[in-house]
């Protein structure tokens, strides 16, 4: 499995900006599906963006989009996840994972944290 490690987390303001960064090592295949997800103290880990690397598709979900993008370095192995306009609600434990899947459902992304076999060990964020 390949190795994940986040950083960027942080806190911020209402309205304020992050950019996490997920940097993959291990890696053995050209192309993966590697997600971002989220869990708020509380509530269920949600999958909230995804992208195939390499050039593939990338998915935001409707919850976050037009606030949240996800790009990648492929070169560099590296995902990011750039958070515009934050709210206090974003407040949450970020953790970036590979090896699964996504599909986006009517503006819904369908990624379920069971399907993905490798994580980060995550890096919170807090909007207040």
């Amino acid at each position: 499995h390949v190795q994940l490690v986040e950083s960027g987390g942080g806190s911020v303001l209402a309205g304020g900006s992050l950019n996490l960064s997920c940097v993959m090592t291990g890696v053995t295949h050209s192309r993966y599906c590697l997600g971002w997800f989220r869990q708020a103290p509380g509530k269920e880990r949600e999958g909230i963006a995804a992208i195939y690397t390499g050039g593939g598709n990338a998915y935001v979900d409707d919850s976050v989009k037009g606030r949240f993008t996800i790009s990648e370095d492929n070169a560099k192995n590296m995902v990011y996840l750039q958070m515009n306009s934050l709210k206090p609600e974003d407040t949450a434990m970020y953790y970036c994972a590979a090896e699964g899947a996504a599909v986006p459902v009517g503006g819904r992304l369908h990624m379920r944290a069971d399907d993905f076999d490798s994580w980060g060990q995550g890096t919170q964020v807090t909007v207040s």
